[in-house]
């Protein structure tokens, strides 16, 4: 690990001035994911401004009818707090699925959005890695393994995927993620605009500016029907998805999906979901249209589809 220095703010605006104040400044909070590629080099912020101070740990009710939940809120706290399993169940059951008790009970909010991918040739600093090194290359397209990686939504840069089990949920709910700009402003970011596709730039993964602090993310009303998220990986637990899907249920058919695991941001297609009542085959090819999957990974095109069908027949396991 290199050398950084470190200050804890105060407030907000206290962190973002930090951070405007020296280039490349990252803000940490429980730094589960921050710290590992720190100690492998892969992330050298030359200084850290701890937010873990800033008060952005409550999840309210909004004057709408939503939940704004603050961007220090616990992964542990979030899933167990009474009116998101009652509301937003699907979100509680995305967190649930996601790592450990361990590192639920550190991991936020803000952090859980922005963790990076767990490729593992962007965690080998002697692999080739476009999201790591730009211009270097990808291991990945380049004869390795990629049983793992995105069969959709990926470039010729990069087929890494988005980790997170809490952003899926929250893209099928519509969430809006706030923010507070380096320049002082306030800014609110459909979660569909948050995260990038790679396409020739795999290393900017987010619309955020540099020094853009997030400060909550809030939840619409909520959608009623059955909520459900099946996670599919090589193991039961501390594993990330192969595909994941998030979805609401309505009696008649309809509903919303979303899938993990299979793309390098959340992946909801919603002109798709038209194509629910016509069963999981027919929804799966509108969702995963254009999928450009490796020889490794074409296996995720009918994992996908038989989850979808799992979840609609009503098999919560």
């Amino acid at each position: 690990m290199k050398a950084f220095s470190f200050e804890r703010a105060a407030s907000p605006e206290a962190a973002v001035r930090a951070a405007a104040g020296r280039p490349g400044a990252r803000f940490i909070a429980g730094g589960t994911n921050l710290l590992d590629l720190m100690k492998l080099q892969v992330e050298t912020p030359a200084h850290l401004v701890d937010v873990n101070g800033l008060g952005l740990d409550r999840v309210e009710p909004t004057p709408e009818g939503g939940l704004r939940i603050g961007a220090l809120v616990r992964n542990t706290d979030l899933a167990a707090d009474l009116r998101v399993r009652r509301d937003y169940a699907v979100l509680s059951r995305a967190l649930l699925a996601g790592a450990s008790g361990q590192l639920r009970n550190r991991a936020t909010t803000a952090g859980n959005l922005l963790q990076r991918t767990r490729c593992p040739y962007f965690y080998d600093g002697n692999q080739p890695c476009n999201k790591r090194r730009p211009g270097s290359g990808c291991a990945a397209l380049d004869g390795g393994a990629s049983r793992q990686l995105a069969v959709i939504g990926g470039s010729g840069a990069c087929i890494a995927t988005h980790p997170s089990d809490m952003a899926v949920a929250m893209r099928l709910l519509d969430a809006t993620v706030e923010t507070l700009a380096p320049n002082g402003q306030a800014r609110r970011i459909p979660i569909v605009e948050l995260h990038r596709l790679p396409e020739a730039a795999p290393q900017i993964e987010t619309t955020l500016e540099p020094g853009e602090l997030i400060t909550a993310v809030t939840l619409p009303r909520p959608l009623g029907g059955t909520h459900v998220y099946r996670k599919v990986r090589d193991r039961s637990s501390y594993a990330f998805a192969l595909v994941s899907v998030a979805a609401v249920l309505q009696p008649d058919g309809s509903g919303r999906v979303a899938l993990g695991g299979v793309a390098p941001k959340p992946w909801r297609v919603e002109a798709a979901e038209a194509e629910m009542p016509r069963g999981a085959r027919a929804l799966t090819a509108r969702l995963l249209d254009g999928a450009r999957p490796t020889t490794d990974n074409a296996f995720k095109l009918t994992l996908a589809e038989r989850t979808l069908a799992a979840v609609m027949a009503g098999d919560r396991a």
